[in-house]
């Protein structure tokens, strides 16, 4: 799947079932269910998992507790726009 097949998925009413739960959590994120992207997000103990964790918590503006996850993840907390980093991370998993 590339980035222009997953962004077209968020039309659907469920993920693909071919992706993991990081990119599950940005579908979810992506819809706007931002109470079940985190709770897969936490499902994924992964250091991709922690990105897609800090990034939600930005999103959510908990700036403190998205640094916690950045360090997890081994990143800098993200400069760029929320939109830029949903797509750094999804071509990251992708």
């Amino acid at each position: 799947m590339n980035l222009d097949a997953f962004k077209a998925s968020v039309e659907r009413d469920i993920p693909p079932e071919t992706v993991g739960l990081a990119l599950q959590a940005l579908w979810h994120a992506a819809k706007g269910d931002w109470e079940t992207a985190h709770k897969v997000a936490q499902d994924d103990k992964t250091e991709l998992g922690a990105w897609v964790h800090a990034y939600l918590h930005r999103v959510e503006g908990d700036l403190s507790n998205a640094d916690y996850w950045y360090i997890k993840a081994g990143r800098s907390q993200a400069s760029n726009s929320l939109q830029e980093e949903w797509r750094e991370i999804a071509t990251a998993l992708l």
